[in-house]
């Protein structure tokens, strides 16, 4: 085996962070980016997949609507600026992806594409529609991914701000 191309345990040079616009995933924004900061020099992306029957759900009722796939970009874009990019701290880059399928399948996809060292997601999360993405979407992810996966669950997130109830 050549161990020449092997990471130090910890040395990320491609960081994915997965976001499905919840609670759960804006908290583990704060994990993915501490990881960037950390490691000057690695690329930070962003990854938000569309599940496909959400997608074609708005492509077919809301087919009035003139050039519904570029407003429904537009305002993802302007989503995902409110409440990531507009918290980045000077330094760090994020490159924004969307995706349209089956969430896991794409996550993984992206992974292999970019030769992601580290994926950072959050344990739980809701879809548009309200049905559970993250939990089933997870446990794929860290038995299929090829590389180091945190998964950051929200209830940390109530123990790091009431630290004395434990």
């Amino acid at each position: 085996m050549n161990t020449d191309s092997l990471l130090p345990a910890g040395t990320y040079r491609r960081i994915l962070f997965c976001t499905d616009l919840s609670e759960n995933a804006d908290f583990a924004f704060g994990f993915a980016v501490d990881s960037a900061q950390r490691h000057p020099g690695c690329e930070l992306y962003l990854l938000h997949v569309i599940p496909e029957t959400e997608a074609q759900f708005w492509k077919t009722y809301i087919y009035e609507v003139e050039d519904v796939d570029n407003k429904a970009k537009h305002d993802l874009d302007e989503q995902i600026a409110k409440a990531y990019l507009s918290k980045l701290p000077d330094g760090i880059q994020v490159k924004v992806e969307y995706r349209i399928g089956k969430d896991w399948q794409e996550i993984l996809a992206f992974a292999k594409e970019k030769q992601i060292d580290l994926i950072v997601m959050g344990r739980h999360g809701r879809s548009a529609l309200q049905k559970p993405l993250f939990g089933n979407v997870t446990e794929k992810i860290t038995r299929k991914a090829d590389c180091a996966v945190l998964v950051v669950p929200l209830s940390f997130q109530k123990r790091v701000e009431h630290p004395e109830k434990e």
